[in-house]
């Protein structure tokens, strides 16, 4: 659990994102997360985030595992109703995933599979609870469990998003506080000051705070983010730095390793890397650190 002593220690935790394969070839994936492993506290696994079909987030979760790295599960409430949720929970701790992250999960809409319906049969909360009582010893029903899981539960936190209150979204990470979760991943971050105001506002004993970094493709997906993604502000500055390189794809690596060293010098707790299937350029990016 080297996660959780790192949070306990208040050392920077340095968190990737690792998208599970859409099919059953899994070399790249271990291959990619081998190459970091010791820059990388854990590897945070999606359960088909954008809605797009892959392999499932417990799958890849265990493979990992298996190879000796440390993961965090993505729970999701879009796709499965509070049986098969808890049950996969159970499984997950059974095969010693440790670290789980509770998420709503996109809109079918979003994703490759466009008549899916999805379940939503309980909702973020209900689900952080539902991990709770689990850990206490018994399911949603009430019954008895035969051995309870240990967790370490994360969620999410729309810290420094636009156009939303932030007195709510502190009320929001409060109740999921209360619920047992103990670290939060924010939104993609490109500038460390959306977060100050928050900041202040947390009770750093009581939750970890994790910034999203994401590693932008190109020019075009910069401006992309900027125009289509509300909760999320790039500074004009720089979408301009990458426009004026003459390597973008080399600019953008530059730019997400430098957050991360703003965040580490500036003492939030760690960084999520999030890099849409560019996993090879991890290491580069953890070069700043």
């Amino acid at each position: 659990m080297q996660l959780k002593r790192k949070f306990e220690s208040g050392k920077f935790a340095v968190l990737a994102e690792l998208e599970p394969p859409k099919g059953v070839d899994t070399s790249r994936m271990v291959a990619n997360a081998k190459r970091i492993r010791d820059h990388v506290d854990a590897f945070v696994v999606p359960e088909m985030s954008n809605a797009v079909m892959r392999m499932s987030s417990l799958g890849a979760a265990m493979i990992l595992q298996r190879q000796g790295l440390e993961t965090v599960l993505q729970v999701c409430c879009r796709d499965r109703n509070r049986i098969a949720l808890q049950a996969d929970l159970l499984a997950a701790n059974g095969c010693g995933i440790t670290n789980v992250m509770a998420v709503s999960g996109e809109d079918p809409s979003y994703g490759d599979h466009h008549k899916a319906r999805a379940v939503y049969d309980i909702d973020i909360f209900e689900l952080l609870r539902a991990i709770q009582e689990l850990q206490q010893g018994r399911d949603m029903a009430g019954i008895e469990l035969e051995g309870a899981p240990e967790f370490l539960v994360g969620a999410t936190v729309d810290a420094g998003s636009i156009g939303k209150s932030p007195e709510l979204e502190l009320e929001e990470m409060n109740q999921k506080i209360e619920a047992g979760t103990r670290f939060f991943i924010t939104p993609p971050i490109f500038e460390t000051e959306s977060l100050r105001a928050f900041m202040k506002r947390v009770d750093r004993k009581q939750a970890v705070i994790i910034p999203t970094v994401l590693l932008l493709k190109s020019l075009g997906m910069a401006r992309y983010v900027a125009r289509n993604m509300p909760n999320v502000a790039i500074p004009e500055a720089l979408i301009e730095r990458i426009r004026k390189s003459p390597d973008k794809v080399r600019e953008c690596t530059r730019i997400a390793g430098e957050l991360v060293k703003a965040l580490k010098q500036e003492a939030f707790d760690g960084v999520l890397l999030a890099t849409l299937g560019w996993e090879d350029k991890l290491p580069e990016i953890l070069e700043f650190k």
